[in-house]
């Protein structure tokens, strides 16, 4: 693999390599842009009413371009609900690009926010699980994404997306575009700054099941799968990851979410809940060393 001494972030728009090790194992190591600004470091879970959308900001080299950040954008919700409420008011007027969007998988609730984005925002690259959908607005995003050259990545269980510190590790699915429901979400966990935090899309309680079996999981953050619903957050799952905070992306909808059953199977696990529902825009960071968690409600 390619190294790059620090100065030359500025010279490169994306660079993706990738080194075969055993057992297929494939490191994907992204290089961003030194001179795209984000207003400050941390973990942002959205407001996007009933879909799911996280931002994650990582902090920069000192002395390369200003006090800013990386950014990876977790799914988009649906449309119209992720840039005025949300991106436009964690973001800098002049800030406007998005280093990596990676989508959990192709449903509306998850991605249909991200077509606007792609219009008023560039983008280094796309993450996907590799499932493709013939729905008009997925057909009408992939159209976009060509039209601006914007490279699409599937990624798998055992791949990996670094930047500095902060790694992203893919747990599910096992194989790209296998199957085409909830159970094939793509599962992964963001590290850094000494902080787990899990994402897993709309996972079923199956697949949690199966990845706590496989994989020796601790996390301090849950991003709450399927926004509560009594199909997913399994007991022994949370059993497994034991986290410090869980949240539920979730907004106004005739499913019930997020269902008793999930709320209790969370208090269960000793977490501490917060809803986007009821406390907005969830953002936490580390300052000096302490873990903080402001809402916008």
């Amino acid at each position: 693999m390619t190294e790059f001494k620090e100065d030359d972030f500025k010279f490169l728009k994306m660079a993706v390599g990738t080194l075969i090790m055993i057992d297929v194992l494939v490191w994907i190591l992204i290089l961003f842009p030194a001179d795209l600004a984000a207003e400050g470091s941390g973990l942002y879970f959205l407001d996007v009413g009933q879909g799911d959308s996280s931002l994650a900001i990582f902090p920069r080299s000192a002395g390369l371009g200003q006090d800013s950040g990386v950014k990876a954008l977790i799914d988009g919700g649906p449309a119209n609900g992720l840039l005025q409420k949300n991106l436009e008011s964690i973001l800098s007027v002049s800030d406007r690009y998005i280093d990596l969007i990676i989508i959990s998988h192709p449903q509306i609730d998850h991605f249909g926010g991200l077509i606007e984005a792609v219009k008023n925002y560039k983008i280094g690259a796309v993450i996907t699980n590799g499932e493709k959908s013939e729905s008009v607005a997925w057909l009408e995003f992939v159209r976009i994404l060509d039209e601006n050259k914007i490279p699409i990545i599937g990624l798998s269980a055992g791949d990996k997306i670094k930047y500095r510190d902060f790694l992203f590790d893919i747990l599910w699915p096992e194989k790209i575009g296998i199957g085409g429901a909830n159970e094939q979400c793509l599962a992964m966990i963001l590290s850094g700054n000494g902080i787990r935090s899990f994402f897993g899309g709309d996972l079923d309680a199956a697949a949690e099941k199966e990845i706590a079996g496989k994989y020796d999981i601790d996390v301090d953050i849950l991003k709450v799968s399927h926004h509560g619903s009594k199909f997913s957050s399994d007991p022994e799952f949370l059993k497994e990851i034991s986290p410090l905070i869980s949240i539920i992306e979730v907004g106004k909808n005739s499913y019930g979410h997020p269902t008793i059953q999930a709320l209790e199977r969370l208090k269960s696990a000793g977490s501490r809940i917060f809803r986007t529902d009821l406390n907005g825009l969830v953002n936490i960071k580390i300052e000096k060393g302490v873990l903080k968690i402001l809402t916008d409600k």
